[in-house]
């Protein structure tokens, strides 16, 4: 059939909406790093874990508190250093990740000579094995991010909820208010 498969094929459509969504994905995250180099303090918390045994051990007082073995939560105007900690490993890491193998199986398709294929085929697809490990990883990832993304929503709701912060709502106005005083 003549034309490209995005006009013809169901598949050939997803396929194509997959690619424009990777590529506003990274743009987001090159935008998202810029802004930590420009934001205020709150803006490089998702790229900068505690690195204090202070910063640590308010993190694991988090985590007692998320697994309801704490009574009162303390509160943080950014992310709580739990959050900061898990934010980093698991969505800038994860995404990375994405991008990373989801530009290598992209190369692949390219073939070479293409900035994809120079820049990540040539090394990650060997790096794993083969193109299906890297695919199998890429789905995996997939996976990965989906549970975040669910847990984070969850712990967002629970801590707006349980602990009387605005953290739901902080997203979308920008202002952090306390229910039962300060911080």
């Amino acid at each position: 059939m003549p034309g490209e498969p995005y006009n013809t094929f169901a598949m050939g459509y997803i396929r194509f909406a997959h690619f424009a969504a990777a590529y506003i994905l990274i743009i987001g995250l090159l935008g998202r790093i810029y802004w930590a180099f420009v934001g205020n303090e709150h803006a490089r918390q998702l790229f900068l874990p505690p690195r204090t045994i202070k910063g640590w051990k308010e993190a694991f007082f988090e985590l007692r508190w998320y697994f309801f073995l704490e009574k009162k939560p303390k509160k943080y105007i950014g992310h709580n250093p739990l959050a900061a900690i898990v934010m980093f490993f698991m969505f800038v890491f994860g995404i990375v990740f994405m991008i990373v193998t989801g530009l290598a199986l992209y190369g692949e398709g390219e073939g070479m000579g293409s900035w994809q294929h120079t820049l990540f085929s040539s090394w990650v697809i060997p790096l794993f094995g083969q193109s299906h490990d890297v695919h199998t990883w890429h789905h995996l990832g997939m996976w990965f991010i989906i549970l975040f993304v669910m847990v984070h929503v969850y712990a967002a709701i629970r801590e707006d909820i349980m602990s009387r912060q605005s953290i739901v709502s902080t997203m979308i106005s920008g202002w952090r208010t306390f229910k039962d005083g300060q911080p």
